[in-house]
């Protein structure tokens, strides 16, 4: 059958198919990157070859711009607003994920937050059939919201956020009160006036984090449903009305095809860097 035939073609004969692209956010140190590990985690797929993995995640914070020597020393001193959307490479991190969309290999950029640069180092992710994108402003720009087939929230409360980020930043030497100091001064308004809002973007929130594996678990089974083909009972949940993220999800039928047509070819996972959110 055709079916059989696209199932026996090697890995440069396959054609490529459409990944599942979920977007994750929250404030820093809401639990976001933790929450996507979880979900690999859940799904097995911490134990598969990094190249035979139907999950990749990928970070936000991969996508800071390029700093000037200014801007540089004004980072070093805790005097840079990271937490801005203009912190962030909009139009490269557009550019990527668009050419994942279009299951295409990628190259990710390495940002280093001991020295504020971006490294030449830069890492090769594979396509997969669901990559996890996470950040603080992943909802934010327009035209990256509009590409995820599924957006999630992580809300943790503000003070569990600040006591983990002030021990987080204490565990890599920083000084105590520059810490407070870059989270009233930056951390803290950027959060209220531009990730905040973006809240209600979001199909699912996902009150405390991982600490919520009910609401986990939820989002594993969807997953799941998914890398195993099975659209009709996605369809049909959509239809029976679970809300616009799943109606959204099937909009566009050729945004993803079973994953029975698709065996896992090249993958790699982007782990998590040491990060400032």
């Amino acid at each position: 059958t055709p079916m059989d035939a696209l199932v026996s073609l090697d890995d440069a004969e396959r054609p490529r198919h459409r990944p599942f692209l979920i977007g994750v956010s929250g404030g820093t140190a809401s639990g976001k990157s933790t929450v996507c590990a979880k979900i690999m985690e859940l799904l097995g797929q911490n134990k598969v070859d990094h190249r035979q993995r139907k999950v990749a995640i990928i970070s936000q914070d991969s996508f800071y711009r390029v700093l000037t020597p200014e801007q540089k020393a004004k980072a070093l001193k805790g005097q840079y607003n990271f937490d801005h959307p203009e912190a962030f490479d909009n139009e490269l991190m557009y550019k990527t994920l668009k050419d994942i969309v279009e299951g295409k290999v990628v190259e990710v950029p390495t940002y280093d937050f001991v020295t504020h640069s971006r490294l030449e180092d830069r890492i090769t992710v594979y396509p997969a059939d669901v990559v996890l994108f996470e950040g603080i402003l992943v909802f934010y720009p327009q035209k990256v919201r509009d590409m995820f087939h599924m957006k999630l929230f992580v809300d943790t409360d503000s003070d569990v956020r600040l006591s983990r980020r002030v021990l987080r930043d204490m565990n890599r030497g920083r000084d105590l009160e520059q810490i407070l100091t870059q989270y009233t001064t930056f951390v803290k308004p950027a959060f209220e006036e531009f990730c905040l809002p973006t809240k209600k973007y979001a199909d699912v929130i996902i009150p405390r984090g991982v600490d919520n594996m009910v609401a986990i678990n939820l989002i594993v089974q969807h997953i799941q449903d998914i890398l195993n083909g099975d659209i009709c009972k996605w369809q049909r949940g959509s239809i029976n009305g679970q809300g616009p993220g799943f109606k959204r999800a099937i909009s566009e039928p050729g945004d993803l095809q079973s994953g029975a047509t698709n065996p896992p070819g090249k993958r790699v996972l982007l782990e998590p860097s040491s990060r400032p959110h």
